[in-house]
């Protein structure tokens, strides 16, 4: 009997392991937006001056600990696109964020606001691909590796229109994206967020 709840205890361990991480991610980039804000007196995060990808690098360096600026390039920030696979066990989607930093915290981050611009959406500011323990594995979309998008009012939720998104939006794209055999790998964190920060997948 205990031999098969050891696997089952461990596997709970690591996806407490995993949120706990995320949540930690999530609460500084929140803290940071809104810091960043405040600072210039601005009502919402293209006020303050994040608009195109030059800003939000700047943005990025100037409230993150980096200790590896990878520039243009994913990897060594990241692991090789090729690495990343999704729960379903099929491959993911490269990232196409336009700059890639390596954090103290042992977090990875991928972000763009071209990225944004480019699925139309104009409350988006910014989208982060976020490897909460960077090029290490499992490199799974859902377990160690989310898209979080950083709305114009600060806000930070999974891909949508604007930021809340309602839970049946969240728990839409987890069953169609996140939860599928599409290369597409967003979809995961509106899950956890629908779910109050537990990985019951």
């Amino acid at each position: 009997m205990s031999a098969m709840t050891v696997p089952t205890l461990m596997q709970n361990y690591q996806r407490k392991s995993y949120v706990t991480q995320l949540h930690k991610v999530y609460n500084e980039l929140q803290q940071a937006a809104l810091q960043y804000q405040t600072e210039r007196n601005a009502v919402n995060l293209k006020e303050a001056g994040i608009r195109n990808d030059d800003s939000l690098d700047l943005f990025v360096k100037s409230k993150f600990k980096i200790v590896n600026d990878c520039g243009e390039k994913s990897t060594p920030c990241l692991a090789p696109n090729s690495e990343y696979k999704k729960l379903s066990g099929n491959e993911a989607v490269g990232s196409s964020q336009t700059h890639f930093v390596a954090l103290q915290s042992g977090v990875s981050l991928g972000y763009s606001c071209r990225v944004a611009a480019t699925n139309g959406n104009d409350n988006a500011v910014a989208v982060f691909d976020v490897d909460i323990n960077g090029a290490k594995g499992p490199n799974i979309a859902g377990r160690d590796f989310f898209v979080l998008v950083l709305y114009n009012n600060g806000m930070i939720d999974d891909v949508g229109n604007s930021a809340p998104l309602t839970k049946d939006e969240r728990e839409n794209l987890f069953n169609t994206i996140c939860n599928s055999t599409g290369k597409d790998w967003y979809g995961c964190f509106g899950k956890i967020l629908n779910d109050n920060w537990e990985m019951n997948y």
